[in-house]
């Protein structure tokens, strides 16, 4: 479907921020406009390299491990999406890195709103990037697992049900980065999105079963500067699925 190259060598870097050990990676042209790049949930700096890897040569790329991920330590404490801003926020401040281009791919991208939307951003690019809370009917799963809360001597099942019973990202994760998963899935991200000055662009995949097309359309009710654009049958990964294509729309959007 897509490959992943790896072409970050020795260069990783940690700073402690928040309580969190955090790694990152810098290459590209020393001096040169501020790009950064964050991942998607249960992902790492890999999944964004192979961008970072089509830019270098004009721009200086960051690549961040948010924590939780990758080769940064979990966070000490339940994490909200606004811990995971001031997590980046901090650390940018700390590499001295200002204005700087935002990239985010699903998870990464909904902290790039909240940066966007409270910091200098000179523009932001969102890879398939939920942002609106869904209001859903409780499925019977999840009916069954409250019921099993109410049923005498069954209670203590309930966290051996959630294994079961709770989504993929939920099942691998850690006992802390399911209480941030739970506090940061679902939280309505609007308010942000419309305090965002920046030029936008959204790409997402026709495919997308996480992020429906009519979600990624509303961006463009809420941001003045915005152009959607839509990779016909692709998924999630859409700006992997058609690296090719990506980067070079990225190139074109962000040019000097």
């Amino acid at each position: 479907m897509y490959n992943i190259n790896s072409d970050i060598g020795d260069d990783l870097m940690y700073k402690n921020i928040k309580g969190c050990k955090i790694n990152y990676v810098q290459y590209g042209v020393d001096g040169g406009v501020e790009v950064v790049l964050l991942h998607g949930w249960g992902q790492n700096i890999e999944m964004m390299n192979p961008i970072g890897n089509g830019i270098k040569d004009k721009y200086h790329v960051t690549i961040i491990d948010l924590p939780g991920f990758g080769a940064s330590s979990e966070p000490q404490e339940t994490f909200t999406l606004n811990d995971y801003y001031e997590c980046v926020a901090l650390l940018l401040d700390e590499l001295k890195i200002k204005n700087p281009i935002m990239i985010g791919h699903s998870f990464g991208g909904r902290v790039s709103i909240i940066y966007a939307a409270k910091k200098k951003t000179k523009k932001l690019i969102l890879l398939s990037v939920p942002f609106v809370k869904r209001i859903t009917e409780e499925s019977t799963k999840l009916k069954l697992l409250k019921k099993l809360k109410k049923v005498p001597g069954l209670n203590k099942l309930e966290n051996i049900a959630k294994k079961f019973i709770g989504s993929t990202d939920y099942k691998n994760a850690s006992p802390i980065m399911r209480k941030v998963l739970v506090n940061t899935v679902n939280e309505d991200l609007t308010d942000y999105v419309k305090k965002i000055k920046a030029s936008t662009i959204v790409i997402a995949g026709e495919c997308d079963i996480d992020v429906p097309l009519d979600e990624i359309n509303l961006y463009k009710n809420y941001i003045d500067d915005c152009a959607v654009i839509v990779y016909p049958r692709c998924t999630h990964y859409a700006y992997l699925e058609d690296i090719n294509r990506t980067n070079l729309i990225i190139k074109n959007f962000i040019g000097e």
